[in-house]
């Protein structure tokens, strides 16, 4: 609870955190709440201004940007769910594995991490998507990828401290196995931080697709994703710059958002992290 009450005094936190409520009860309803279908395309109505039939006007080919904007909401929170769950997945059973068994186990699987580490992300998503050709399933599957590392080295470390834990010797010591011990008592209790990693993840992830996206290779027409649409977007900067501002606006503020929910949630299972920023003096101001 006391935890709980930390992140409910972190303004920005509870702020983020009720935006994306807002937009994950806006990505469910697309359905309901998009004024027009996404692919809905008018040729006599391309490019026109924001009216009370299209809040934010139409793009190049008439059809509604809000619309696009609001179904592209729902891709983007579902990728971006999807990539940090499975690199989440991996990672972490990496590192535990890793950080339990040491050794030439935990070597191999390190050596394996540091060579994902040893790529810019962005030159090892484009390799992996010219691999498999561009699409957002491609694309998807590079960003898991490149997200792995970051599970890896977090899960190991807390592993690695955990193993040596009275608790673990003790359930050693009556004779539990290797993966039941990890399972019941390692992973519990290395959990949280990952948690709270995966929530900082889950932005970068968005980024990365929209990225991808933006240079060709990710969402292919008509998806309504939030970086092919900057993409289409770009040759209009002149004559409609909003189609710019309004997408760029929408994967800026999610990102924000989900970066300061992790911020607060970081807070809230760090009571010492806490207690020093409310400790700290503030500047006093100059009269």
């Amino acid at each position: 609870m006391g935890g709980w009450r930390r992140f409910l005094c972190n303004r920005p936190a509870v702020i983020g955190g009720a935006f994306l409520v807002c937009m994950v009860a806006v990505a469910i309803l697309a359905d309901v709440i998009a004024p027009h279908a996404y692919d809905a395309a008018d040729l006599r109505s391309r490019l026109l201004p924001p009216s009370p039939s299209h809040p934010f006007g139409t793009d190049e080919l008439g059809r509604c940007v809000l619309s696009r904007i609001i179904y592209g909401a729902r891709i983007s929170f579902l990728l971006g769910s999807v990539i940090v769950a499975s690199s989440m997945v991996v990672g972490v059973a990496m590192g535990i594995v890793a950080g339990y068994a040491g050794g030439a186990v935990d070597s191999v699987l390190m050596r394996l991490i540091d060579v994902l580490l040893s790529f810019p992300g962005i030159l090892l998503a484009l390799a992996i998507v010219a691999a498999l050709g561009p699409g957002l399933g491609s694309a998807a599957t590079a960003v898991a990828v490149v997200s792995i590392p970051p599970f890896a080295r977090l899960s190991r470390a807390r592993a690695l401290s955990i193993r040596r834990e009275e608790y673990v010797q003790a359930a050693r010591a009556v004779g539990a196995g290797a993966v039941r011990i990890m399972w019941k008592h390692v992973l519990p209790n290395a959990i949280t931080p990952v948690l709270i990693q995966a929530s900082l993840e889950v932005p970068r992830a968005i980024i990365f697709i929209a990225t991808l996206s933006f240079l060709g290779i990710g969402a292919q027409p008509p998806t309504p994703e939030w970086g092919a649409m900057l993409s289409a977007a770009k040759n209009y900067l002149r004559v409609a710059p909003r189609l710019t501002i309004f997408t760029g606006s929408a994967l800026f503020l999610t990102a924000l958002a989900f970066n300061a929910v992790g911020d607060g949630l970081r807070d809230a299972c760090d009571p010492q992290s806490y207690r020093r920023l409310r400790l700290s003096p503030r500047p006093r101001s100059r009269r």
